[in-house]
């Protein structure tokens, strides 16, 4: 298996996080060593909150229903008695001018309902990851989103709302996705302003980090190369 806490000092140090990349698994079932979600959360992405901040566990599809929204992107469907709970919140999105409803059928979804979801730091991956959230400051993930294009991975056009569907995005796609977020997942994250998300599929993720430090090492070249340039080139 990869060197899994390597891979996230090196994200860390070369994009500089303030959160932990999250390693997002889905399987038939978790590894026993992986303890199941312990209370209720609000939204799919309160998940990524609980595992920057270092825990390590698994959700179960019922530990979704909260989240219509997320819960369509996973391929999640809700119990009986809460169908309508996804038309009652795309009706309020709809009827406030945050979406159309013509959108939904284009956003992305896994293609299955997982069994499970093992939510954890990247560097406490217990099994490879799909998918790795990177939350961080545009000038950060510029630096991974040029790593994927020299890795001649996908790097696919910017994601809106919802959040959440960065993820099957990469899963199906490849390369990196990357999320301006969305207001719920800011509210229930407490994702800063200044930042916002690319996810990574997991099959790609080694590639890309290998070419991170050439492309930090180009990054600083040039801004000395313009630095220079700017003040020979500036007049008052």
């Amino acid at each position: 298996m990869s060197d899994y806490p390597a891979l996230e000092r090196q994200l860390a140090d070369t994009l500089h996080l303030l959160r932990r990349p999250v390693a997002v698994a889905f399987r038939d079932s978790a590894p026993p060593d992986v303890p199941p979600l312990s209370g209720t959360q609000p939204s799919g992405c309160s998940f990524w909150r609980l595992a920057a901040d270092g825990r390590v566990f698994h959700t179960v599809p019922s530990d979704h229903h909260n989240c219509p929204v997320g819960s369509y992107t996973h391929n999640i469907p809700l119990p009986a008695g809460r169908e309508g709970e996804l038309t009652q919140v795309l009706g309020l999105m709809g009827d406030i001018g945050y979406i159309r409803l013509e959108e939904v059928p284009g956003v992305p979804r896994l293609p299955a309902t997982p069994g499970v979801a093992i939510y954890t730091p990247l560097g406490l991956a217990p099994v490879a990851p799909d998918v790795v959230i990177v939350a961080g400051a545009p000038a950060g993930l510029m630096l991974l989103h040029e790593a994927a294009t020299r890795a001649e991975r996908p790097v696919l056009p910017l994601l809106g709302r919802p959040t959440c569907m960065a993820i099957p995005a990469a899963v199906s796609g490849g390369g990196v996705a990357s999320s301006l977020g969305c207001i719920g997942n800011r509210v229930y994250t407490g994702i800063a302003d200044d930042q916002f998300y690319t996810v990574v599929s997991g099959a790609d993720l080694e590639r890309i980090a290998g070419e991170l430090a050439t492309i930090a090492s180009a990054n600083a070249t040039l801004a000395d190369y313009h630095r220079e340039r700017r003040a020979t080139l500036s007049m008052a």
